[in-house]
Formats: structure tokens, C-alpha cells, sequence
């Protein structure tokens, strides 16, 4: 049986933010609904407006892939079993509801530092701020030409 994109956004925000907090989930779920509505660069072209095509975009979330550099990956989406905290941010963020910190970001990563770098790669965002272990990133002009 196919999950529903509430499922599937769920399953991400536990996978990707479980430990992260309330505000940590919000960012990250946040991120995801950017990029379904985003309105130019590949996430318009790929998205198309489905959480399911942004999800398992190529390449875009460790958790969506049952592996990773060719080994099991015990780390995704369909190990996950969303509690009702993650149904609820889920709900939220597919709602419009978006934190303020995390305003227009399409990208979040954990640099295992305590450091943030101040470009996303291939000067496509700019960082905007950091929550928890994870680094934000709003678009650039770059962004849109991909």
C-alpha cells in the first residue's frame, strides 16, 4: 500500500528531525513544503506540487533511500513509526504554517561542526540560520537557474 503524502512528510520529519525538537521538526517540515511550492528551479520542475515527488527526489534526503553507498540503510522513511507529534507538525506545515526563523529555506544539512557554512554548494542558497544540528539555507538568484 502507497503512503499517503501526510504519511510520507510524517515518516521525513521523524527520520530527518526526530531529536530535533518541536522547532527542529517545524524547520525541517517546513523546508519540504518550500520546496512543493516552490515557484521556479528544479523543486518547480520536480515538485510539481507533490510532497511525494519532493521526497524522493534523487539525491535530497538520506532518509528516503533504503540505501545508502551501496549498504542497508536502517535510517529511512519506512523504518519510521510516526508518533502524533509528527502527524500534528505534519499537519501544520501542509496547513501554509511555516517558522519565521526558517522564512523561505529549500535546504537544511548537519555539518557535525558548530559551524554553519555561509553558502549552500554552488552558491544556489544563503545560510539563514541554524536550529538545533541542522543548517538553513534560502535561495539565491542562483537558485533559480537551475
Amino acid at each position: 500500500m502507497a503512503y499517503s503524502d501526510r504519511e510520507l512528510l510524517a515518516r521525513l520529519i521523524e527520520c530527518e528531525a526526530g531529536g530535533e525538537g518541536d522547532t527542529g521538526m517545524k524547520a525541517v517540515a517546513g523546508v519540504v513544503m518550500n520546496r512543493v511550492h516552490a515557484t521556479g528551479g528544479e523543486y518547480a520542475r520536480v515538485g510539481q506540487g507533490s510532497i511525494r515527488n519532493i521526497i524522493f527526489q534523487p539525491g535530497q534526503f538520506v532518509c528516503a533511500s533504503e540505501t545508502e553507498g551501496g549498504a542497508y540503510n536502517p535510517q529511512n522513511i519506512y523504518n519510521m513509526r510516526p508518533q502524533q507529534i509528527h502527524y500534528d507538525i505534519a499537519d501544520w506545515a501542509i496547513a501554509g504554517n511555516r517558522l519565521p526563523d526558517v522564512a523561505e529555506s529549500l535546504w537544511f544539512y548537519n555539518p557535525f561542526s558548530p559551524n554553519c557554512r555561509p553558502q549552500f554548494p554552488s552558491n544556489v542558497g544563503y545560510l539563514q540560520t541554524r536550529i538545533g544540528d541542522h543548517c538553513f539555507y534560502n535561495p539565491t538568484d542562483a537558485y533559480y537557474k537551475t
